[in-house]
């Protein structure tokens, strides 16, 4: 495993980390989730992703569980405040009665006495900037969270929270977490070099393509039954990406893939960890043995020509 800075920050975080979103706590039975969980960190994962809408919290319980008997300190712990969590008019957003109190609730599913990283899912339009940041300034200085970070936050409103912060005097956000992958790479002319100017370490997920990438999908097929995209609750967000066009493309990675004795999702994970950039990429996993795949991308360096022929393929 590799090992990579949180942006300029000195946190260290897994070039592949786990995340939770869809499987633990829901899709994936509790004791596979938590066998996933140990086996990730047995190979060197130390960045769990989670988040208290995932579920409305039986995930961060699962990951919490899991975690359990490591030593805190050998693993970064991370999770988000946005979403709705319940149906009063304050259980969602970012002001500060709902950042602090999810974040209190978040600190007692998970069963730890600190979060590593606590990230705003998404941007509160209806919330002044100034007080969401000041709420994160706060949680840090009490020692419930180390670091802020955001998530699908533009590159505009990362600016502006930096700008804001330093104003303040406050600790600035050290991450972002975007979705990035082969398919979908509009990070790339905004927000990549927004966080790279502040020193915001992105961590990306959905580098899969919500498991196109893995080339199981095939051009004028059927999805596979009980793959993703027959999931009602999933499928909601793969329409364009399982398009004729697509799938067509992807199956023009795979003599790449092969030819570097790679399987098209190693193939798909080192391409995103090429940049400098992305300080980590989110894997899920719905039982251990896709762990082991997967990891083993952290440790494959593409050639200037690998990534020629790659954005032939891709243009």
């Amino acid at each position: 495993m590799q090992y990579r800075h949180l942006g300029r920050w000195g946190v260290r975080v897994s070039s592949i980390s786990l995340g939770s979103w869809l499987t633990f706590g829901g899709s994936v039975d509790k004791e596979t989730a938590i066998r996933s969980i140990r086996h990730a960190y047995e190979l060197g994962i130390n960045l769990f992703d989670t988040a208290n809408a995932y579920n409305r919290g039986a995930a961060e319980e699962v990951v919490g569980e899991a975690l359990r008997p490591f030593p805190r300190e050998s693993y970064v712990l991370a999770t988000k405040v946005y979403f709705p969590m319940g149906e009063g008019p304050n259980d969602r957003g970012l002001s500060r009665k709902h950042v602090v109190e999810q974040c209190n609730a978040s600190l007692k599913r998970l069963g730890v006495e600190y979060i590593d990283l606590y990230q705003c899912h998404r941007y509160d339009s209806e919330t002044p900037l100034e007080e969401t940041l000041l709420a994160l300034d706060d949680l840090i200085r009490q020692g419930k969270i180390l670091y802020a970070g955001v998530s699908e936050w533009s590159a505009s409103r990362i600016a502006e929270a930096m700008e804001v912060s330093r104003q303040l005097h406050l600790h600035p956000l050290v991450s972002n977490q975007p979705h990035y992958n082969m398919l979908q790479r509009d990070i790339e002319a905004e927000v990549m070099p927004t966080c790279a100017r502040y020193g915001l370490g992105l961590i990306v997920y959905s580098p899969l393509a919500q498991g196109v990438l893995t080339g199981k999908y095939k051009p004028g097929q059927a999805p596979p039954a009980g793959s993703r995209a027959t999931d009602p609750n999933s499928n909601m967000f793969m329409n364009w990406l399982l398009q004729g066009p697509v799938l067509a493309k992807v199956q023009r990675l795979q003599p790449v893939a092969e030819r570097l004795g790679l399987t098209l999702a190693q193939l798909a994970l080192a391409w995103i960890l090429r940049r400098p950039e992305v300080s980590s990429t989110i894997i899920g996993a719905t039982r251990p043995e896709q762990i082991d795949e997967n990891v083993k991308a952290a440790d494959v360096t593409l050639s200037t020509a690998d990534l020629e022929e790659i954005e032939k393929i891709l243009a």
